[in-house]
């Protein structure tokens, strides 16, 4: 069963994407652009509600900056997060990430959590605490992989996975003290008042497959770019961006706009740790093996660094690998002279240990690095560090004195 739904998976991908040919791939897209004109109208009337008032937004007394995009998957988010995040904390923000936690397992039991006061937490009030920032308290399997990777990778930051993020929210402020919420993959969740939004496009398919779900690949209208405070063009080539900026001047003139590529930095062993340098892949056979949104610039990036990619196994997003399929890809590896095996870091947190492992297997690792708009990107660190006071918070200022 659980072959047959990754399969199904897939092949929706495929479809979407234009990579399944024939004549039910054909039909299938067809249907899929029919449902895309509802899934169209049921956005404009959600955000219709929220913006009329008709459905309040919770406030929460502190910064909430969301990280989001318009579009399903591949926008390179998670490293913005994680630089964000790694940014305000080294400013002296108290940082809580708040996640849903995406095909996160449910966990068998509520974490047992008390308050100041020496009270437990109520079961409903408990979201998962993935980290305090001190403490590293779930796994891939709970936490969901963004969740987790981010925990691993920044000490000092807390997270926290609940589908509803304004509980998260509320337990970030009161129990891990966070002076700073930032709302991964925030832009849709419009239950959570947000002070910025910070919305990431793809330089290489900014607009997705250019259709609605479910036949393309965009969440929203490119218009509601307008909802945007800073626009980040990611995973830059270093040729110009011109024509897209303008694309999207036409839907956002204010926004301040950063371009940055998301650069890989080293080889990093799954199992042991070993760093290696990116030089190590050059004229390396390899193994590439990945369940991400789009492995083309997975993979494309492996053969951009020298490396011969023979051999190549794709999964639908987020899967769960087996410890039989992981044994199975390095057999043929095995049989092929396939010198290491590559996958990506959001899929390393998720890869079972092989019974023996005959082929070394490793993660690529990358970061950020901004090509242009540095001083922006100061400027915004700067201004969510230096909040200016609003009447929200004057008020309970000045109900704090008077007590």
């Amino acid at each position: 069963m659980k072959e047959l739904i990754e399969e199904l998976e897939r092949w929706g991908a495929d479809v979407i994407f234009g990579r399944a040919k024939g004549f039910r791939a054909a039909l299938m897209r067809f249907l899929m652009r029919a449902l895309s004109g509802i899934f169209r109208c049921l956005v404009a009337l959600r955000l219709w509600r929220y913006r009329s008032g008709w459905k309040p937004q919770h406030h929460l007394g502190t910064q909430v900056v969301s990280v989001g995009n318009i579009t399903v998957g591949g926008t390179g988010k998670t490293p913005v997060v994680e630089l964000l995040a790694r940014s305000l904390r080294e400013q002296g923000r108290s940082v809580a990430i708040l996640s849903r936690g995406y095909k996160s397992k449910k966990l068998d039991e509520p974490q047992k959590w008390k308050d100041s006061k020496g009270r437990r937490i109520p079961e409903e009030r408990m979201p998962k605490v993935v980290s305090t920032g001190r403490a590293l308290l779930l796994d891939s399997q709970f936490a969901g992989d963004e969740p987790f990777m981010l925990a691993k990778n920044l000490h000092g930051v807390s997270v926290v996975v609940d589908k509803n993020r304004v509980k998260g929210g509320r337990f970030a402020i009161e129990e891990l003290h966070a002076d700073t919420l930032l709302l991964d993959d925030g832009m849709q969740y419009l239950n959570l008042a947000h002070a910025l939004d910070i919305v990431l496009i793809d330089s290489g398919a900014p607009f997705g497959t250019e259709a609605l779900l479910p036949r393309g690949t965009l969440r929203e209208p490119p218009k509601n770019l307008r909802r945007a405070s800073y626009i980040l063009i990611t995973k830059c080539t270093g040729e110009s961006n011109e024509n897209l900026i303008q694309r999207i001047r036409r839907h956002n003139r204010t926004a301040e706009i950063i371009e940055c590529t998301h650069g890989p930095i080293h080889l990093e062993n799954v199992f042991t740790r070993e760093r290696q340098p990116l030089d190590f892949l050059k004229d390396k056979w390899v193994g590439a093996i990945s369940a991400i949104a789009v492995p083309e610039a997975f993979e494309g990036s492996l053969e951009k660094l020298g490396a011969r990619v023979e051999i190549k196994r794709r999964f639908a997003d987020h899967y769960r690998f087996s410890r039989k399929e992981v044994e199975k890809f390095m057999h043929r590896c095995v049989e092929r002279d396939m010198q290491l095996i590559v996958t990506t870091e959001k899929d390393a947190v998720r890869f079972p240990k092989p019974s023996s492992i005959d082929v070394p297997i490793y993660f690529l690792r990358i970061e950020v690095e901004i090509l242009k708009g540095q001083e922006i990107w100061d400027d915004l660190i700067h201004r969510i560090c230096n909040p200016e006071p609003t009447f929200e918070s004057v008020l309970r200022h000045r109900d704090t004195f008077r007590t």
